[in-house]
This record gives C-alpha cells, sequence and structure tokens, in this order.
C-alpha cells in the first residue's frame, strides 16, 4: 500500500499550559486513563500496550498499540490498531508533537495510515479526537508540573 492510498486525521489545539505539563498528561498512565482510555503504557521505544474500553459492534473494545517515538516533551507515537480478525483489521500510527508557543503549547495529534477498507474508524476517530484533545488539555491543566 503506497502512501497515497491511506489518509490521516490531524488535530491541533493550543493548550495554555507548558510542553511539560501536557507531556505528563500525555505519558502517564493514570492521566492518560482519564483523557482517553484505561491502559498500561510506558513511555519507552518497543513498549507494547493496550488501551481498553467498553466492546461495541464490530468493535472488541481493545486498542492494540507499540510506542515507536519517545522524545521528551516534543513528540511521542505509537502504533494504534484493533488487531485482531474478530475486529476491523486497523493498524495506524498516532504521532503527537508539541511545540512552545507565547501562549502555551501547540498540540499536533496525527492519526495516519487509514485505508480505505478503514472509512468507519476513520469517520469515528475524526469527530472523536477533537474531544480527547478537549479532555488532554483539561487534565494536563490540573496535573502537577
Amino acid at each position: 500500500m503506497t502512501e497515497s492510498e491511506t489518509r490521516s486525521i490531524v488535530v491541533e489545539r493550543e493548550m495554555p499550559h507548558p510542553p511539560e505539563k501536557i507531556w505528563r498528561a500525555l505519558t502517564t498512565s493514570s492521566l492518560i486513563a482519564d483523557w482517553l482510555m484505561v491502559n498500561d503504557f510506558v513511555p519507552r521505544v518497543g513498549r507494547r500496550f493496550q488501551f481498553r474500553a467498553r466492546p461495541v459492534p464490530g468493535w472488541s473494545g481493545v486498542t492494540h498499540c507499540e510506542v515507536t517515538e519517545v522524545d521528551p516533551p516534543h513528540r511521542l507515537a505509537y502504533s494504534w490498531g484493533d488487531g485482531t480478525e474478530s475486529d476491523s483489521g486497523l493498524r495506524t500510527l498516532v504521532t503527537w508533537t508539541l511545540t512552545p508557543t507565547a501562549a502555551g503549547t501547540l498540540v499536533r495529534m496525527e492519526q495516519s495510515g487509514f485505508r480505505p477498507e478503514d472509512e468507519a474508524g476513520y469517520r469515528g476517530m475524526g469527530s472523536g479526537w477533537p474531544r480527547i484533545l478537549e479532555g488532554l488539555e483539561q487534565v494536563a491543566g490540573r496535573s502537577e508540573s
């Protein structure tokens, strides 16, 4: 599959917090659970982990991931897929980029690699990520530096 056969979701949000506070909310398992899903995340390249949510038709509720990049407090990337035959076979990459600004931090989330057969996931995640980033901002704001 070529890059041109896949699509990406990109959501950017400027948050009034320093990169270090957002990084903490992005990489601390208990905080991730507050804005995304229950997980066993550890910010270490090669670490396999899972996000877990309530199952829905067509999705077991488990997202299988592997950390592919950790550059504190600038970039974090991990694979994101449901990974089972009973699920959709979704295999994407989520990349977080934090850029300091005068007002705080520009947070850029890109989920890339959606194939034509991933249309339902693309639509669902496309509408979900803006709300998820809003939750991330709230959690980062209440977390200790």
